[in-house]
């Protein structure tokens, strides 16, 4: 163990490691090769061997096995990382901003009494401090935290660090699980997983996604553009009001109250850009926005943009598309 180490929660949901321990593992990383610290990759499960071969970039992978471990729930889950922290005695504990982690990272800060760092979008070492820089109010403000207490708990936004890319050989160690989860029964217990419903796809998977807004004005314009999402091997995608107004269901929003997406594309039509909004997107790889306001936020994270009506474009590119592929 040292102080120079850098904890991460390898979240799994439904069997498989979530999209962000990546990004965890990677901004771990940079802050351990800055301190001569080690990552150390936590798995709880009723069974974390599966989960070894995706968790390669730590050094160390620390199982923790238990059928009180098998699907998440907060009281079990919360009792074997804490054990494991105080045991390890990390500089620091990574949490991804997600469903789970909104659950885990304020309990586990109040039981240790460490600080509790949120909206982290980029971890760095100076002068042997560690500094986060936090996304606040939806994106609006910045701020700069210096963290000098250990262990501190962060939450990582997702899309905001470079995941891991150097697969090492981690030591893996099975842990006891603290005697509590044999002992008491968790108030909270999991039940069932509600899936979207059968035919809806996942966004959060999709290399390419066609974004709408306000912009494309009714719900008859929908068509074409699925068209041409279909055309570019895609999903249509939207911001918050298409989905209020029902013209797509909620598995479909992106943005601070929706998904965060991570598409090699992402065309952006008829989209203001509020900052709720950009918070679930600005990760992708390739931004194109269209918009007939050339003050509209969204040209600020674009790397094209276009001012223009948009049906005025959907049409034509489909057609390109097509004949392109003939």
């Amino acid at each position: 163990m040292s102080a120079s180490d850098i904890l991460v929660l390898a979240e799994t949901v439904r069997g498989n490691l979530s999209g962000i321990v990546s990004e965890l593992l990677g901004a771990a990383r940079s802050v351990a090769n800055a301190t001569g610290g080690q990552v150390l990759a936590a798995v709880l499960s009723s069974d974390g061997a599966p989960f070894v071969a995706g968790l390669q970039d730590a050094d160390r992978i620390l199982l923790v096995n238990h059928p009180a471990l098998a699907e998440y729930a907060p009281e079990p889950f919360l009792a074997a990382l804490q054990t494991m922290v105080q045991t390890e005695s990390p500089r620091a504990v990574l949490i991804g901003n997600t469903s789970i982690g909104w659950d885990m990272a304020p309990l586990l800060a109040a039981r240790l009494k460490a600080p509790l760092v949120l909206g982290c979008q980029e971890l760095q070492v100076e002068d042997g401090r560690l500094r986060a820089t936090c996304s606040l109010c939806g994106g609006k403000m910045l701020a700069e935290v210096q963290i000098e207490a250990a262990p501190a708990v962060v939450m990582v936004l997702p899309g905001s660090c470079a995941p891991a890319t150097a697969a090492g050989k981690a030591q893996v160690q099975t842990l006891s699980p603290p005697a509590s989860l044999s002992a008491d029964p968790s108030g909270v217990e999991f039940r069932q997983w509600i899936l979207p419903p059968p035919g809806d796809v996942d966004i959060t998977s999709q290399d390419i996604l066609v974004a709408v807004g306000r912009g494309i004005q009714q719900k008859e314009n929908l068509e074409p553009i699925q068209q041409l999402a279909e055309l570019l091997g895609g999903a249509v995608c939207a911001s918050r009001p298409i989905v209020d107004q029902g013209w797509l269901p909620t598995t479909r929003q992106v943005g601070k109250s929706g998904m965060t997406v991570k598409p090699k594309l992402y065309l952006a039509l008829g989209i203001s850009g509020a900052p709720e909004h950009v918070e679930g997107m600005s990760g992708a790889d390739l931004i194109i926005a269209v918009n007939t306001d050339p003050k509209a936020p969204i040209f600020d994270v674009a790397d094209y943009g276009a001012q223009m009506d948009l049906m005025d474009l959907v049409e034509p590119l489909s057609q390109a598309i097509q004949t392109r592929k003939k």
